[in-house]
């Protein structure tokens, strides 16, 4: 399994419609969203588990996914980074 940021974006007008599609379609993504909604920024971020991007985007509820994007994420070692320094 992969993690993966899904990074969604809506206007302001789209704001609580989005929010409720979240709720109603999506409750699992729901729990794990934080949203910038509250400062002027309406963004929502997760970190999900999936096997593969195509999977984690399937999380998204459907209206949704043409403003989502999903970003394989990954955490480095410091052994890992003194060894991209060998290559």
């Amino acid at each position: 399994m992969g993690h993966y940021l899904i990074e969604t974006t809506h206007t302001p007008e789209q704001c609580l419609a989005d929010l409720d599609t979240v709720l109603e379609q999506s409750p699992g993504l729901l729990q794990k969203l934080e949203w910038g909604c509250r400062t002027g920024v309406h963004m929502g971020w997760a970190v999900v588990e999936a096997p593969n991007a195509s999977d984690a985007s399937r999380q998204v509820p459907p209206g949704m996914r043409s403003r989502t994007r999903v970003v394989g994420i990954q955490r480095f070692t410091p052994d890992e980074i003194r060894a991209l320094h060998v290559k």
